[in-house]
């Protein structure tokens, strides 16, 4: 008769800010469907100096009434101290979900995007963007069509002009799709306002701020085909992770970034299709290999490190 596997207790350490969020539950939920997890979220203390004292009094803000971690999770900066506070404390695998800003050598695993540019070491894991929560699925509709517009930011700029007149493009060489245009709090308002100009039986506009939550997740999934604008990264990641023919909408870039350049090489890999080549004649293609990171790292972690025998 086989043993029960083992529950397995998850810490996971949070700053409230979505990306970071996006990243951990991403890792968690993907090890969840493999083994039994039970998670539990701690938030950081906003302010360095209250981090810094409970490191020195080995003190865990909420983490008393819980059950002791087998791993510690935690993603953003402000979490690294109350992580290894809590791994001192109360012991279990520190795990933490971006380039650190104390030496790697300090936690269990460090998972780190290629374009923060460390190299494959012990206690380092490499992957191709951020984590994130996304999963495919088979059920797609090849007739539904999505477009990710972001808007300006430290490495790019915006011309309004240019991206309604990709999107112009798109419609009319894809008369059988119905496209949905989704924007971000970064998007201007002139170009929200452009966007719904164009609104039509083939087009409908989705600003970021009416639609529900977890929405975004499940177009990514059931669309046959999305467009992401290049300064939402994180969105191409998503998409690609989704299973989804990917294409990407140029932005002007005002310096290049490890992370753009991260991008570029997603186009050399042909994981995605740049506008100006699709325009020319080639084709949109989901990923040839299932994308999605979050499964790879889980997967990783329970072979190494026998988690829940």
């Amino acid at each position: 008769m086989s043993r029960p596997a083992k529950t397995l207790t998850a810490w996971r350490f949070s700053d409230a800010k979505p990306g970071h969020d996006n990243q951990s539950l991403g890792l968690l939920e993907a090890l969840g469907r493999k083994l039994e997890l039970q998670s539990h979220t701690l938030t950081v203390p906003r302010s360095r100096i209250t981090r810094g004292l409970n490191w020195l009094r080995g003190a865990v803000a909420g983490g008393a009434d819980l059950p002791a971690p087998d791993l510690l999770v935690g993603a953003g900066h402000s979490t690294h101290l109350p992580l290894l506070t809590a791994a001192r404390r109360h012991g279990g695998r520190s795990i933490v979900l971006m380039k650190p800003s104390l030496p790697t050598r300090c936690f269990d695993l460090c998972v780190i995007p290629e374009h923060d540019g460390l190299a494959v070491a012990p206690g380092r894991l490499i992957t191709r963007g951020m984590l994130n929560r996304i999963r495919e699925d088979a059920d797609k509709d090849a007739t539904r069509g999505l477009i990710l517009v972001g808007g300006p930011s430290r490495h790019h700029g915006w011309a309004t002009d240019q991206l309604i007149a990709m999107i112009r493009e798109i419609c009319l060489r894809s008369p059988g799709l119905q496209w949905t245009v989704a924007n971000s709090r970064r998007t201007p308002a002139k170009t929200l306002k452009q966007l719904q100009q164009l609104e039509s039986a083939q087009l409908t506009v989705m600003p970021w701020d009416r639609v529900p939550k977890d929405w975004l997740a499940g177009q990514l999934s059931r669309s046959g085909t999305v467009w992401v604008s290049e300064d939402s990264a994180s969105m191409v990641y998503e998409a690609l992770t989704a299973g989804v023919s990917t294409g990407l909408l140029p932005v002007p870039r005002l310096r290049d970034s490890r992370v753009s350049r991260g991008v570029s090489g997603l186009a050399r890999d042909r994981l995605l299709t740049p506008y100006a080549a699709w325009v020319e004649g080639a084709a949109l293609s989901p990923p040839e290999h299932a994308f999605n990171e979050a499964d790879r790292i889980a997967a990783w972690m329970i072979e190494q490190w026998q988690l829940g025998v």
